[in-house]
């Protein structure tokens, strides 16, 4: 099987990474046989409060980015240097489809900025996403959470995730479903998808009723009985993506991931750049 596209991908241009770059990502996918990736670099626009404990072990890039009163303030894309870098390696890697794109967080609390962004850029793709969970007058980011169960946060977390999806916000692609899962401890009782069925299947209906697509993000990697759950609530599209923050993990996981979707009804698309479909 033919490997899907990598429609999730951060290089230099995304804030949160300084080991990204978009030739080295360009190298990678089509080393691998990628048809296409999408470059879905970070618009995050919700600053959030750092646990003071964790403010230490925080890297340099992201200290950086701390306000006195310990809020992390992510900064704007560079839109015009961004694009400006996707032509280049069209010119230069000819034979590989790039998508330009925006991976938008939290754009349902944050509509004027999140709408003008897209009214100036014609993005090839757009990704919707929560990070952050609001909570005693600051916004948290998820996986930096304390004090608070994992089964807990994760329902809130799929509360705030069915909020975006029941949006009209300008989105094509519901990117990591399962983000909270990503700070899920390692000791204590394992994570159990079936513990959390309804609320899944709650977004997941919603999500299909928007026509939007899911995305399978192999970073964790997405739990096979979400997908499965995706196709019986009537989810027409999956779109894939890596979540890379650096050029060796383009197309991370993409064989075992295609197989799960396509062992749960999904095929690929009328062309190799395509979402699957049912």
């Amino acid at each position: 099987m033919s490997l899907p596209p990598d429609g999730h991908v951060h290089t230099e241009w995304s804030w949160d990474t300084v080991t990204g770059s978009m030739i080295g990502s360009c190298a990678r996918a089509l080393e691998l046989g990628l048809p296409s990736v999408a470059f879905t670099e970070h618009a995050d626009l919700t600053p959030w409060l750092v646990p003071e404990p964790v403010r230490p072990l925080l890297p340099d890039h992201f200290r950086v980015r701390l306000r006195a009163d310990g809020v992390l303030e992510p900064p704007d894309l560079d839109v015009a240097g961004y694009l400006a870098c996707v032509e280049e390696c069209r010119a230069r890697f000819p034979s590989l489809r790039i998508l330009s794109g925006v991976e938008l967080s939290e754009p349902h609390w944050h509509r004027p900025r999140a709408d003008a962004l897209l009214a100036a850029h014609d993005f090839d793709r757009v990704l919707g996403s929560v990070h952050s969970l609001p909570g005693d007058g600051h916004h948290h980011e998820v996986t930096v959470i304390t004090g608070r169960p994992p089964g807990d946060v994760l329902r809130a977390y799929l509360a705030e995730v069915l909020g975006l999806v029941e949006s009209t916000a300008g989105f094509a692609v519901l990117a990591h479903i399962d983000y909270a899962l990503r700070s899920w401890p390692g000791e204590g009782p394992p994570f159990v998808a079936a513990d959390f069925e309804e609320e899944f299947r709650t977004v997941l209906r919603a999500l299909a009723s928007s026509g939007r697509a899911l995305e399978v993000n192999t970073k964790v990697p997405l739990p096979g009985e979400v997908v499965r759950w995706w196709f019986e609530v009537g989810g027409e599209a999956v779109a894939f993506g890596s979540d890379a923050h650096e050029p060796g993990l383009v197309g991370h996981g993409f064989a075992e991931a295609a197989a799960v979707v396509e062992g749960c009804g999904f095929r690929p698309g009328r062309t190799p750049h395509d979402f699957w479909r049912r």
